[in-house]
């Protein structure tokens, strides 16, 4: 029988332990370095297009929802025949990742109105905060119950209506960002508002409170694949919070989870912008159609088309298609069939990308 309710915020006990304080600055000051790195991409759509599908893959991987990167990039381009279920709803997610950046900027805020639309994007449905009972977490393997969530539809809208409090009101409590986003993360998971979609909405809410506190400017800092290779440690440590009100060790992984994750995408984004280099002089040296435009659209889209050209470069498709086949020929892109389409590799950016 589980004893164990969901408190609203803010909490009573004091989270901020030596060691909790202690793990903060190396984290801040890696988050700063990335904030800065990021700033100089010159267009920094090519990071969230490349990055967000990188977190779509690893986040939705979290949920058994596999893909590959080669599915994923093909479901980018819409040629029939193609369809992947599994690619489709990775896709769904950086759609959601993308509306809830664009909600967040508008508004300034993270509402619940948000949260709401994230899972719809990510769901394709509009069914909202959970309004049936049944719903509890299971071990994968056992299939024994490990917690169930609130029940009651009027008690879900309120803890969720205390979890937007908390998130947007900062005199509600006063204490590192990193630290808040770690509690927001545990309740927003504990309550378990929607049918589906919670854990990726809920990571998806990382990121997005981030940038709230200024800690970045880009959806660009995920946490899925540092849990990916911690995967059993997230669900332990989630679960001792709730059985022995242990938060230090939570607070612990989810900051060393920024951190590490932090570091790796700074590095990253330096081999991105070395890579970059790399086709900016070739281009720029050996083809009189090289432009900045071009450019960028190779690395926004490791798998492009014609179509992408002829919107990103405001060319036609005879140009676009005549571009694209002379950088195949050259074998500075690798050119594939796909139905009766053509599409275009960027295989330097694809391996730099599959081999984090």
């Amino acid at each position: 029988m589980q004893s164990w309710t969901i408190e609203k915020l803010p909490l009573v006990e004091e989270l901020e332990t030596i060691k909790v304080l202690k793990a903060l600055p190396s984290a801040h000051a890696a988050l700063a370095e990335l904030k800065g790195i990021a700033s100089t991409i010159p267009n920094q759509i090519i990071l969230i297009n490349t990055l967000g599908l990188q977190e779509a893959k690893d986040s939705s991987a979290i949920e058994n929802i596999i893909t590959t990167h080669d599915d994923l990039y093909k479901s980018e381009l819409n040629l029939d025949p193609f369809n992947s279920s599994k690619a489709k709803e990775v896709q769904n997610y950086v759609s959601a990742l993308k509306k809830g950046f664009e909600l967040i900027q508008k508004n300034g805020m993270l509402t619940n109105k948000t949260i709401i639309k994230i899972q719809e994007t990510l769901e394709e449905n509009n069914a909202g905060f959970r309004k049936l009972p049944g719903t509890s977490l299971k071990n994968a393997i056992t299939g024994d119950t490990i917690y169930t969530p609130p029940q009651d539809y009027q008690d879900i809208v309120q803890l969720m209506s205390n979890l937007e409090k908390f998130i947007n009101d900062n005199e509600l409590y006063d204490c590192d960002p990193l630290i808040k986003m770690a509690i927001i993360h545990f309740q927003f998971e504990s309550i378990h508002p929607f049918y589906d979609g919670n854990g990726r909405t809920g990571r998806i809410i990382n990121i997005l409170y981030l940038i709230l506190k200024d800690l970045q400017n880009l959806p660009i800092l995920y946490l899925s694949n540092y849990i990916i290779k911690h995967k059993a440690d997230y669900y332990r440590l989630l679960q001792k919070v709730r059985i022995e009100n242990n938060w230090e060790e939570w607070l612990l992984f989810m900051i060393k989870g920024v951190e590490v994750t932090a570091k790796e995408t700074i590095e990253l984004i330096l081999n991105i912008k070395e890579l970059m280099l790399e086709f900016k002089h070739k281009l720029r040296d050996n083809y009189k159609f090289y432009s900045q435009d071009l450019l960028n659209n190779l690395f926004a889209h490791p798998y492009t088309k014609i179509e992408f050209l002829v919107n990103d470069l405001g060319v036609s498709r005879l140009t676009a298609g005549n571009y694209l086949n002379k950088l195949a020929e050259d074998r500075i892109l690798k050119k594939n069939k796909l139905g009766t389409g053509n599409y275009y590799i960027n295989e330097e950016l694809f391996k730099l990308l599959t081999n984090r």
